[in-house]
């Protein structure tokens, strides 16, 4: 299931907003690159796939990707710092890279921050594509409205779930722990949270609608000037 969700990706229109991966088989390193405690964790985690020799690694199927740090880490340490300038960028970058990815017709499925990377330039891109879907194959659902109050208290939802069906509604608070950093982002990005936005992008793509994926920010288009205005220095 992972290596076709790779293939996916690989053959797809990543948008500038998936991380390229190459593929590799039956790789060998030196053991010297590995720490131990590297060694004993991938031999933990990937015993089948890790045979390690007394000055040479085999590794029988990998793929690697570009080196960025993780947007949860990356977000800890502005909060830390107190980057405010820094932390809106980098959490409209985090919208746009969902929603670019959206027009695409890409689901991320686990859209958790520690599956997303900033590059050294600030850009925000998916690299965990375990649960990748296409989105025209979602089913995104309001949730209904509860009957009566015991049925929002009970622990069990008072809905039914069936395979595929996504509530948009519970983004916030799994994605956003903290009430501030959740509160900022709703700002830029909160139609993210309805159905109704997700729907939408689906009807779009169904009529054959090609949107547009700009590579660079907002801040750096060009502006439409009207028409009887005069250009500065004419």
């Amino acid at each position: 299931m992972v290596k076709d969700r790779y293939y996916l990706v690989k053959t797809h229109d990543r948008v500038g907003r998936m991380a390229d991966t190459q593929e590799y088989s039956n790789l060998i390193l030196p053991r010297c690159r590995f720490s131990e405690a590297l060694l004993a964790e991938l031999q933990q985690v990937a015993p089948s796939t890790v045979i390690v020799y007394d000055d040479k690694v085999l590794i029988r199927h990998l793929y690697t990707e570009r080196r960025m740090m993780p947007m949860n880490i990356y977000v800890e340490r502005l909060v830390e710092d107190g980057n405010d300038q820094a932390l809106e960028a980098v959490l409209d970058e985090y919208g746009r890279a969902i929603k670019e990815l959206a027009a695409a017709n890409i689901f991320p499925g686990d859209m958790l921050l520690k599956n997303f990377g900033v590059t050294r330039h600030g850009r925000v891109v998916f690299y965990d594509y375990d649960e990748i879907i296409y989105l025209t194959e979602c089913r995104f659902r309001d949730i209904p409205e509860a009957l009566y109050p015991e049925q929002e208290m009970s622990a069990e939802p008072w809905y039914s779930v069936s395979p595929g069906d996504i509530f948009p509604e519970e983004f916030p608070v799994f994605l956003f722990p903290d009430l501030a950093i959740r509160q900022r982002f709703t700002r830029l990005h909160g139609d993210l949270f309805t159905a109704s936005y997700w729907r939408s992008i689906q009807q779009q793509i169904a009529q054959g609608r090609v949107m547009d994926v700009l590579p660079y920010s907002p801040a750096l288009q060009l502006k439409n000037l009207p028409a009887n205005k005069p250009v500065k220095g004419k």
